[in-house]
């Protein structure tokens, strides 16, 4: 049997097919029309859209084997408006990094706020996607009639892929519009952002059949949607409370499996759904973002202190230390435990002697520093220390990050074999969707690191 996973990222699309055998093909297709201008990220939706189905496309073509349906993974927080009747998208998209919704989260009373991380889970911050909903609200230009509608980017892709006007439940809490403990939309949560009640998507489960599509070449089901990092925890087998990972892709972002629902975190975490499948189980986790991780990486290559991403370790290496040098890469805003959207990139304690490969090395030594950060803050809420981190994405790459990460942690860190963990994690709900909860063993837990990084720091 063979599916069809799609991982919709910020900068790419990645297609795979999963059969019995084994990974088939992967294949990933860059998304154009990604734009910086001050606090303003902003996405082209048909280049998203062209980018999915290109992907899925070739995806098929390379493994040359039908497939039995097709499973969406999402970037989460990115959020459009758009007309349903037409499937037109009224603007740009507004991505997950944007930080313009500040402007609406201030505006929020001490009260106000309270209430939504009690009920929702989530603290109040512009990277959520109801912020970015009640601003994007705030500036439409076209007359908001009865079809109009602002969601996450996952509902227009559902819409365009099937006809649902659906969501998943581990997208949906990351909304902050979400009560998890009944997996329904919080009239109190709505109110709070001034949103309407009366245009919201169908929750539906991670492992729900969605309906069918032909914009890959046939007629195929359309089975499994989850949130991209939820997806990769699924992948890497943290179905146990207290297993966690970190995906370091555009930005960095750490999940642990908590298990059932336990409500608003103790230290600065954000608390969602990890997944909600079909058959009732539910699983939450706490996790913890540094915005940038490869976007930061982007940011060096840009400014000309490295000329490609794999120099990285070549020039970090090629230097014992940072020489004092400093790198706090908050370049889009610090995420949790210190949500601090107003936060900026630093680079301290440069000298007549600093060299380019200081800095580099700096920075690798700050992302890794903020990831340990975001790890302690989890073992907060565990209540427990880790005993090791899984990792996954294209910055696993990087050895020199990888040590640094497990020497700062003290625990081992474990890398995952594929590059695509979170299109592998939506392969294994499709699985799941069309033939129950054992036929996504063979993903989620039937996988070995391709390395482990022990600790060699005293």
């Amino acid at each position: 049997m063979s599916v069809l996973a799609i991982d919709q990222g910020t900068s790419a699309t990645k297609a795979v097919v999963w059969s019995d055998t084994g990974l088939l093909s992967e294949v990933d297709v860059p998304v154009t029309g990604l734009t910086f201008s001050g606090d303003a990220v902003e996405q082209d939706p048909e280049a998203v859209w062209e980018s999915m189905v290109e992907a899925g496309r070739q995806a098929l073509d390379a493994a040359g084997v039908p497939v039995r349906a097709v499973a969406i993974g999402n970037q989460g927080e990115t959020v459009l408006a758009w007309d349903r009747s037409t499937g037109r998208a009224l603007g740009p998209a507004v991505s997950w990094q944007d930080r313009r919704a500040s402007v609406i989260t201030d505006a929020l009373s001490p009260e106000q706020a309270r209430m939504l991380e009690e009920t929702t889970g989530l603290p109040v911050d512009p990277y959520f996607a109801a912020p970015k909903m009640a601003w994007v609200r705030r500036h439409l230009t076209d007359t908001v009639g009865a079809d109009v509608v602002v969601t996450t980017l996952d509902v227009f892709l559902n819409h365009r892929l099937c006809g649902a006007f659906t969501t998943d439940a581990a997208t949906a809490s990351r909304t902050q519009l979400l009560d998890p403990r009944r997996l329904a939309w919080s009239d109190e949560a709505l109110a709070a952002y001034d949103l309407p009640t009366d245009r919201l998507p169908h929750v539906a489960a991670c492992d729900e059949v969605l309906g069918t599509t032909t914009a890959f070449g046939g007629t195929i089901t359309v089975a499994g949607a989850i949130v991209d990092q939820q997806a990769a925890l699924y992948a890497q087998g943290c179905t146990d409370p207290g297993a966690a990972k970190c995906t370091y892709g555009t930005g960095a972002f750490l999940l642990a499996n908590v298990g059932p629902w336990h409500g608003a975190s103790r230290s600065g975490l954000a608390t969602s759904i990890a997944w909600a499948m079909a058959d009732g189980t539910v699983d939450a986790c706490v996790d913890g973002q540094v915005y940038s991780a490869g976007s930061g990486v982007t940011w060096l290559q840009r400014v000309g202190l490295i000329t490609a991403p794999e120099q990285i370790d070549a020039m970090a290496s090629a230097v014992s230390d940072s020489a004092g040098v400093r790198f706090q890469p908050a370049f889009a805003g610090r995420g949790a435990p210190h949500w601090d959207p107003g936060a900026r990139a630093e680079i301290t304690g440069l000298s007549l002697s600093t060299r380019p490969e200081h800095i580099v090395r700096a920075f690798v030594q700050g992302l890794a520093d903020e990831v340990t950060d975001l790890a302690r803050a989890v073992e907060g809420d565990l209540g427990s220390a880790l005993t090791a981190l899984r990792v996954d994405g294209g910055l696993t790459r990087s050895e020199v990050l990888m040590q640094l990460q497990a020497d700062a942690l003290g625990i081992p860190v474990e890398v995952y074999p594929h590059t695509c963990a979170t299109a592998l994690g939506i392969a294994a709900l499709a699985l799941r969707a069309l033939d129950g909860p054992a036929a996504a063993d063979a993903i989620v837990h039937g996988w070995q690191p391709s390395r482990i990084y022990e600790p060699s720091a005293s």
